[in-house]
């Protein structure tokens, strides 16, 4: 068979991993159900076109695997029933090339010219359909919460919805496509990356040709998959102010600079609970966060243990404004933070094409296996946050953000970028003030007169340590109003004239 031939002479590892696995999934479909009640839902565009010809090879493989040898001469083209939902705003060149397809490979057509439920509705009303093949890549629109056989969503007709090629990128399909030199529809080589209807696609242009006039190179050229959509007109929201990151607190400005957000910290790391490295990032961001007038509300370690990831962030991401991860990134063993992320939010692990864009841009392919565990994401509550000084966007799931910082001046790097995103929710407000009083007063001759001052300063942060049992109290002040915290100060001096002075620091 000409398909598997190609792809076993390619010289492209991940491509052979990548079509083992779809394969494999087609040949599962034809095991688990009988061939008439099994359907391919195809629409000319590039990735059906691939999964077309991965259907192909599988039921040769299948028959083959099968002892079949009668049918082995007859089985080239999988004269499997095929799906065509027919629309009045599709490209004449889609259809043309439709048709011009299903005649070359025999596939019995079954044009459907009303909205994709109704007409699945009358289809298996007619005939018994358990399975249909459909070309869904993660990334699509409606790809949230699939897997390669995932049953139909609730109030659709009953049937399994077959995926074999979920975790295929926009690389993937072109390096399918070209390696087999199957034909595929004329739009793709006039600049079209990614084909709706007529209204609302055009050509990509990141492949416009600046040489010749208005022309466009072809869409396997797009150098960056992540953009492969950018040729399709997006909707946008009118209510553009409640998207906003300042709409998110008061109306009133000064109120906006006044209130003290909250965050927590989760640092991931075997290593410090050990004692064999020293926690440097709770304390690091702590102070970042202090700068921008945000509360800590408190800094915690945890095993890398999923369920220890999991528990901590389901109970500060209901708590913060933002939390806050470090460590447990990676492909080993122990990085199981962004396990834990999805466990917390309910959701699965998911390839995520741009992401795994930016790997492959960052690291090559070194990765090659079935797929790239780095590239596993939260699925549907992942947002990358990208800025020009970073190797790699930042993973915001929510209202949880994981750093990938390894020490405190990359921490620096990444929290600057952060400050520079306003995706990242990150809004300046007025930044804390304070006061440090030191004094060699014992505890209990200062403990009633600190204790009313929290009462008529309660906007005021009044907190103490000792730096050494027999050493000085430090009594720290901070709030957001400098007034108020100027007069919080002078109370408590006043009250013990010439026993208090001021320091630079609380340390």
């Amino acid at each position: 068979m000409e398909i598997d031939a190609a792809v076993r002479a390619s010289s492209d590892g991940r491509l052979r991993t990548k079509y083992d696995n779809a394969v494999y999934v087609v040949q599962r479909a034809f095991a688990l159900y009988p061939f008439e009640e099994i359907a391919f839902s195809f629409n000319g565009g590039k990735d059906s076109t691939v999964l077309l010809h991965l259907i192909r090879a599988g039921y040769y493989l299948h028959k083959t695997s099968c002892g079949d040898e009668a049918q082995i001469n007859t089985v080239q083209n999988c004269p499997l029933r095929t799906i065509y939902f027919e629309t009045p705003c599709a490209f004449p060149e889609i259809n043309s090339f439709t048709y011009e397809t299903v005649s070359t490979y025999g596939l019995p057509l079954e044009t459907i010219r009303s909205d994709f439920k109704s007409g699945l509705e009358g289809l298996l009303k007619e005939k018994s359909t358990k399975a249909i093949f459909i070309g869904t890549r993660i990334g699509d629109p409606n790809a949230v919460g699939q897997e390669q056989f995932s049953p139909s969503s609730p109030g659709w007709p009953p049937f399994m919805r077959v995926n074999p090629i979920l975790d295929w990128s926009y690389r993937d399909v072109w390096s399918f496509l070209l390696t087999c030199k199957v034909k595929y529809c004329s739009l793709y080589d006039e600049g079209y990356t990614s084909i709706g209807s007529i209204y609302d696609t055009v050509p990509n242009a990141l492949l416009s040709d600046s040489s010749t006039g208005n022309s466009f190179r072809p869409a396997y050229m797009l150098s960056d998959g992540r953009l492969e959509r950018a040729g399709r007109a997006k909707k946008t929201s009118n209510n553009t102010e409640t998207n906003s990151v300042a709409s998110n607190g008061m109306n009133n400005a000064e109120g906006e600079q006044m209130i003290a957000r909250s965050a927590s910290v989760i640092v991931v790391g075997d290593e410090i609970l050990f004692g064999t490295v020293e926690d440097k990032f709770g304390a690091a961001l702590c102070k970042k966060l202090h700068e921008i007038g945000w509360r800590v509300s408190h800094v915690t370690v945890v095993h890398n243990e999923i369920d220890s990831v999991a528990e901590e962030v389901k109970q500060c991401k209901s708590t913060d404004d933002v939390v806050f991860i470090f460590g447990g990134l990676g492909p080993l063993h122990s990085d199981i933070s962004l396990a834990g992320v999805a466990k917390a939010f309910g959701v699965r692990l998911a390839p995520d094409e741009e992401f795994e864009e930016h790997l492959s841009q960052l690291i090559g392919n070194s990765y090659i296996g079935d797929r790239n565990e780095m590239a596993l994401l939260p699925e549907g509550i992942t947002e990358l946050l990208h800025h020009k000084m970073l190797p790699l966007p930042l993973i915001k799931c929510k209202n949880v953000i994981i750093l990938s910082a390894t020490n405190v001046d990359e921490l620096d790097m990444e929290w600057n970028c952060l400050l520079d995103t306003q995706e990242s929710g990150l809004l300046r407000t007025k930044p804390f003030v304070s006061k440090h009083l030191s004094t060699l007063l014992p505890d209990v001759k200062i403990a009633p007169v600190v204790a009313k001052l929290c009462l008529e300063f309660s906007d005021v942060y009044i907190g103490s340590h000792r730096i050494s049992r027999t050493g000085p109290l430090v009594v720290s002040l901070i709030g957001k109003d400098y007034q108020r915290v100027e007069g919080a100060a002078a109370k408590l001096s006043g009250s013990f004239l010439g026993l208090f002075s001021q320091v630079d620091s609380c340390k």
